[in-house]
């Protein structure tokens, strides 16, 4: 198959949509539905990630795709009964693959939701019976065993799309595209990120961990093909916030640094004992715990609507003990796809537990930034590379 005709591009006015290859056969199988031109390009771009990451940490990984930059991404280490819990997958037996994107869906649900998803191996039951309570547009894997895949066509009244991808296809390493009719070439982006990168550290505390060099790589991973400007924050192998898209460093921080603190604030205990009424939606849950751990919450209780959500009315919680509680929260890594330009980046991620940072450095501020770090004992690094991605 060298082409595959679209129903139509990112808008339904744009047509004719069509996927090709100028030389050769594409490397994709559709095994399940009719995918479309954003559908390819989540495809595309979100198995390059989980390819990487398989490749960089030797475990699984997973990734949530939203147009064109992850929701959250992941890989496969074990999760804690809290996280089980929050991510509503305690009443099912993962997989290490399933471990992963339930890791990569559960950081962001509400961001995830109608994602499209890419698995770095086989999709296995386990995954596939994850996959299927979840309101997702698609999924994108080297192979399906055949329980998986039967289950996953079942999905959508049989409209789900499944794609299966030749792992061993490898690119051109010239890229090109067209925008106003004019033809734009580059090279790939082949660069490798690994520990290597983490040589150069400007800051006091040079000490990173086993596990901040893994959430780093991870991180820089996932900035990789993540629309620019972009941070991403990373925990115990997961992405727990990322800022895409953003004109400003300071507001991808900031909103980065925002899905960070409602992550965490899912773990407190007002969160995990909250009484919902019977038989709510799970977006709706998902969108309840935000309303609750933000400030609207308040204006919730006054317009006397929690009802709605919750069978028990459950006592709010107040900005100290948001407070408190992240404030326990450490060890956050952070990545950047360009230099921090000031320290106020760094003052705004210290805010949300990091004690781990990777830019590229080469600011004309980059003493403030330091000092910055230094204030905080963080330890950071210079790798010397930038990862922006249009």
């Amino acid at each position: 198959m060298t082409e595959l005709e679209l129903k139509y591009g990112c808008n339904p006015n744009q047509k004719p949509s069509r996927i090709f290859m100028q030389q050769g056969e594409l490397p994709i199988e559709v095994l399940c539905g009719k995918p479309g031109y954003i559908n390819f390009m989540d495809a595309f771009n979100s198995w390059q990630l989980v390819k990487e990451l398989k490749r960089a940490t030797g475990l699984p990984a997973a990734a949530s795709f939203k147009h064109v930059s992850p929701a959250g991404c992941a890989v496969g280490i074990p999760l804690s009964d809290t996280l089980k819990k929050i991510y509503f997958v305690d009443d099912i037996e993962l997989s290490p693959l399933a471990t992963a994107y339930a890791r990569a869906r559960g950081a962001d649900r509400m961001s995830s939701y109608g994602d499209f998803i890419a698995l770095s191996d086989t999709c296995d039951l386990s995954t596939a019976k994850l996959i299927a309570r979840e309101v997702s547009d698609g999924v994108i894997a080297p192979d399906y065993t055949p329980q998986a895949l039967e289950l996953l066509r079942e999905k959508r009244k049989g409209s789900y799309t499944v794609i299966k991808i030749d792992e061993n296809y490898v690119p051109a390493p010239i890229e090109r595209k067209d925008i106003f009719g004019i033809t734009f070439e580059q090279g790939r982006n082949q660069l490798k990120i690994d520990d290597s990168l983490f040589s150069t550290m400007p800051t006091k505390n040079k000490n990173l961990t086993e596990d901040a060099k893994r959430d780093l790589i991870i991180s820089l991973i996932a900035l990789k093909y993540t629309q620019s400007n972009s941070v991403c924050y990373v925990k115990d192998g997961q992405a727990i916030g990322i800022g895409a898209g953003q004109q400003s460093r300071i507001h991808c921080t900031r909103l980065a640094g925002n899905k960070v603190d409602v992550w965490w604030l899912r773990q407190h205990e007002k969160v995990l004992n909250l009484n919902f009424v019977e038989g709510i939606r799970r977006a709706d849950r998902d969108n309840t715990i935000d309303v609750f751990v933000s400030d609207d919450y308040m204006d919730v209780l006054a317009d006397g609507i929690w009802q709605n959500f919750f069978a028990v009315k459950p006592e709010p919680l107040t900005r100290e003990e948001k407070r408190e509680w992240l404030d326990k929260l450490d060890g956050v890594a952070l990545g950047s796809d360009a230099f921090f330009p000031f320290g106020d980046n760094i003052e705004r991620a210290h805010r949300s537990g990091v004690s781990f940072i990777a830019q590229p450095g080469g600011s004309i501020r980059d003493d403030n930034v330091i000092e910055t770090c230094d204030k905080y004992n963080m330890a950071m690094a210079f790798t010397g590379i930038r990862l922006f991605h249009h």
